[in-house]
């Protein structure tokens, strides 16, 4: 690209850093020597105000750059994350977001030892929130490197390498000062940004084919090399049983693991009463709905504008397509249109990794100072106190998403997220679900089924593909390769919910049944709630 389009996308982009960061400066200014008001934003957001921050939260990089890349170069088989990141979202609506918000206060572990003994339950809960949030910083982390590499003219490792870097320094700077407050409006004018910008790509993609959408489709299929097999099954989950199994283990963690993603549980605690909740869920998957739709048209958009040759020969995984996409639509590399719509995508896609960045550090950073910190230090730990490691484990956070981001940057996003799904649909969920709805459930139940889930699906990724033994693994150099598929969900969330049903046969402790009743109650009613 010419250096003053360059100029101009790098500008977009610090227009939005400055945007932010004023949304962080006025945000600090409020009071946040609560708990309360760090974590949950002092519980004043509106069902709509919050569904879009839920949006927000929810649309990542993985959404918007690897989605729509892996449509574009596998077709079909690409289109399992967009119908698995919205159908999950029925199984938070009926079962986790109503009653998460009457039961807890800011986590996961506030949900489980509502009826357990509290310290080995919050060291479980904390551990796993803290590593799927690990997990899934990740995946924006490598987004946003290959992102402003393609920007600055290519994907050098230096500028991949400060952009990494940069994304996190700007992250752990909106939770420590700004909290929740701060993070959720970041995350309300990104959702909005994101929308418009999607819409507009789908409507320049559908007019470039006269609203054909079927010769989208066939024009796709054309250039993909693969003919009618692009619009088919099994191109990427179709070679043998190895990659069907592993279609239905990715398929099992995208429907599964939203309800136990830590930040997106953390949301509904921003809003005074279940039934806010409840509707900020119906909020956010019409956004959601409406902007998954989207990426499939964007997918077969690239295939059939760019092609999947040019988007392979950018990015081997796929996450420059969308860029590329709107680079074309607008008339072209050496045109001002091209490359001010390929700016204004960028921008916004850049505004989409801050601010799930931004989110998913506060959920992760709670986990360590409400959880770990108050049952591993001290019990009764002073809000305040409490307060202040949270800010220090931010930058805990940052760091080792920074450096894990280094080493996964040639992975594509969706697929880091979707090992983020697994790990959280198989440690999280079980325990979520066996609290609410188990009268019987122990605490070495709950603790056995996070670390039942957890630990299998940790052990089964390093050993996986994903890490050694092939030419796209972290490390192709060496072989350890010992399980057969990339996505550990189909063996470790069945793992997780054994783990939790073993634990609580076994265990000599009775089911506190008064507790349970009292759960119960206010799971149902909110009373008592937070």
């Amino acid at each position: 690209m010419k250096g003053e389009h360059q100029t101009l996308a790098l500008l977009l982009f610090g227009v939005f850093v400055a945007v932010t960061l004023a949304i962080t400066t006025w945000a600090s200014r409020k009071r946040h020597g609560s708990a309360e008001e760090f974590y949950a934003g002092g519980r004043l957001f509106s069902p709509m105000e919050n569904g879009f921050a839920i949006a927000g939260d929810y649309m990542s990089a993985a959404s918007f750059l690897g989605i729509s890349g892996l449509i574009a170069l596998f077709g079909y088989d690409g289109l399992l994350y967009s119908v698995g990141f919205l159908v999950a979202w029925l199984v938070v609506l009926y079962l986790v977001a109503e009653l998460v918000r009457n039961c807890g206060r800011f986590t996961l572990g506030d949900v489980v030892a509502a009826r357990m003994r509290e310290r080995p339950v919050r060291i479980a809960a904390g551990t796993s929130s803290v590593t799927v949030s690990v997990l899934y910083l990740v995946a924006q982390m490598v987004g946003a490197g290959s992102l402003v590499g393609l920007l600055l003219g290519g994907t050098s490792g230096a500028a991949q390498t400060w952009t990494v870097i940069g994304v996190g320094a700007l992250m752990v700077v909106y939770v420590s000062l700004g909290g929740m407050r701060a993070t959720t409006w970041i995350q309300i004018v990104k959702a909005v940004l994101l929308m418009g910008g999607a819409i507009a790509l789908t409507v320049l993609v559908l007019v470039r084919f006269y609203g054909d959408f079927d010769e989208l489709l066939r024009t796709a299929a054309g250039r993909s090399g693969h003919g009618d097999r692009f619009l088919a099954p099994g191109l990427k989950y179709g070679g043998d049983w190895t990659a069907r199994l592993d279609f239905m283990s990715l398929g099992l963690a995208l429907v599964l693991g939203t309800a136990g993603l830590p930040h997106i549980l953390s949301r509904f605690y921003t809003v005074p009463t279940a039934r806010a909740a409840r509707r900020s869920v119906v909020w956010s998957i019409g956004l959601i709905g409406s902007f998954y739709l989207m990426t499939i048209v964007l997918g077969f958009g690239a295939a059939a504008v760019v092609g999947p040759d040019a988007v392979r020969g950018s990015n081997a995984s796929g996450n420059t397509a969308v860029p590329l996409l709107a680079l074309d639509l607008g008339g072209g590399a050496h045109s001002t249109g091209g490359t001010v719509l390929f700016a204004i995508v960028a921008a916004i896609a850049f505004a989409t990794i801050l601010a799930v960045v931004a989110g998913i550090t506060l959920a992760s950073s709670a986990a360590v100072a409400h959880d770990l910190y108050a049952s591993l230090r001290r019990r009764n730990a002073k809000p305040r106190s409490e307060v202040a490691v949270a800010r220090i484990a931010a930058a805990g956070v940052g760091v080792i998403a920074i450096g894990l981001g280094l080493l996964a940057r040639d992975l594509n996003v969706a697929f880091l997220v979707g090992l983020a799904f697994a790990v959280a649909a198989s440690a999280n969920l079980p325990v979520l679900l066996y609290s609410l709805f188990w009268r019987n459930f122990t605490t070495r139940g709950a603790v056995w089924s996070v670390y039942g889930g957890l630990l299998p699906a940790l052990v089964l990724v390093v050993l996986s593909p994903v890490v050694s033994g092939g030419p796209q693994s972290l490390f192709p150099g060496v072989y350890f390769q010992y399980f057969p598929l990339e996505n550990p969900g189909l063996v470790s969330i069945p793992l997780g919910f054994l783990a939790g049903w073993l634990g609580t046969v076994t265990s000599r402790e009775e089911a506190d049944e008064a507790k349970h009743a009292e759960t119960e109650v206010r799971s149902l009613t909110g009373a008592g709630a937070a």
